[in-house]
């Protein structure tokens, strides 16, 4: 199977409304091993969280699995995936699967069993990568982490519940975070993350999904740097290789729209699959309406204010470098508290009017 093409790429994204989305664990997860492992999938709680996002006018969810999961429990998990996607499909919600991570920002490599709680104080404390830094650096797995992504696509290829495969989150992420700052992981990680993704194309490729595939660039550069976006290797391979354009960019409105109108030169669709963080600048009222008026879809970080403590800010150095304040009075991601009640009733709205969820009933938006 070859890359679609731009006009095949731009037939699937009109055939659709307008994609807005968040980024999902259930707020009784620490991390994305808790959300799968068959002792704390909790159905209820991602029924009635989904359920939440649907209201305020979501449709559109990106979950990350866990290859432990799949080593360990292959056939329970499958069962939780198509679980999750019936619960998601029954509020009017597409999913998106994303095969691996590499933000590992806890620190510590996944263990496959109970999750530690969370450390007071700090953003997504336990937040582990999958397959792990250190797997993907180990080229002896690559036959397994062949299979588990060869099996994962063609066991769900032709699921039209599902929207689009994000085959790697950040692939040669290395960032490990404390409360004010953070530390890097092996530096050789990323010439392994670029060739275990570039083998992850042609892996799902050759399983021939119904779906478009694609791995987001997410390397920016920084205020002070007079530079185009995305300009890694790893950035620039998976603009190369990916069916639609999927990027991230936790920035202001005004530098966003510049990477829009970057990325939109590729001729396909474009969709920001990370964004949102008040204390940046990252922020709905504003910068949603600009991914509408572009015609871009969105997936926002976050929904309930849980275990993964998101509302908390990024370290104070990765927040500056962002051209942020580092303030721990307000809510850096997530828009919901635990009860479903806004943390912001004005950014609910806005999703509302955005996605036609205030309109009378027979005017809804439809692309």
């Amino acid at each position: 199977m070859d890359r679609w093409t731009e006009a095949e790429a731009r037939n699937w994204w009109q055939a659709r409304p307008w994609i807005c989305g968040l980024n999902f664990l259930p707020s009784t997860a620490v991390n994305f091993i808790e959300m799968w492992h068959g002792d704390t999938f909790d159905a209820a709680t991602i029924d009635r969280e989904l359920g939440w996002a649907a209201d305020a006018g979501f449709n559109a969810v990106r979950v990350n699995l866990p290859f432990l999961g799949w080593v360990h429990d292959r056939d329970g998990l499958i069962g939780r995936i198509d679980r999750m996607m019936d619960l998601a499909a029954g509020h009017g919600i597409d999913t998106v699967l994303c095969l691996f991570d590499d933000c590992g920002f806890g620190g510590e490599e996944p263990v496959w069993g109970p999750q530690p709680d969370p450390v007071p104080g700090i953003h997504n404390s336990r937040a582990v990568a999958s397959p792990g830094r250190a797997a993907v650096m180990d080229h002896t797995l690559r036959p397994q982490l062949e299979a588990y992504v060869c099996d994962i696509v063609a066991r769900f290829r032709d699921d039209r519940r599902i929207l689009f495969w994000d085959l790697y989150n950040e692939p040669g992420n290395r960032m490990d975070f404390d409360k004010t700052a953070y530390s890097q992981f092996d530096a050789d990680l990323e010439a392994a993350a670029l060739s275990l993704m570039e083998s992850c194309f042609a892996w799902a490729r050759d399983e021939a999904p119904l779906q478009p595939l694609t791995v987001a660039a997410w390397t920016t550069p920084l205020p002070d740097e007079d530079a185009h976006p995305y300009q890694t290797e790893i950035d620039r391979s998976a603009l190369r290789q990916s069916d639609i354009v999927t990027f991230h960019a936790y920035w202001n409105r005004d530098r966003v729209a510049h990477f829009i109108d970057y990325l939109s030169a590729l001729d396909r669709p474009v969709i920001c699959t990370e964004w949102m963080a008040r204390a940046v600048d990252s922020r709905i009222p504003d910068q949603m309406i600009l991914f509408h008026e572009r015609g871009v879809g969105c997936f926002q970080w976050g929904l309930v204010k849980g275990r993964t403590q998101t509302w908390l800010p990024w370290p104070d150095e990765l927040v500056r470098a962002h051209g942020g304040t580092p303030d721990r009075s307000k809510w850096f991601h997530d828009l919901l508290h635990e009860d479903g009640s806004p943390y912001d009733p004005a950014e609910i709205a806005t999703i509302a009017t955005l996605t036609g969820k205030d309109a009378p009933q027979g005017q809804k938006e439809t692309g």
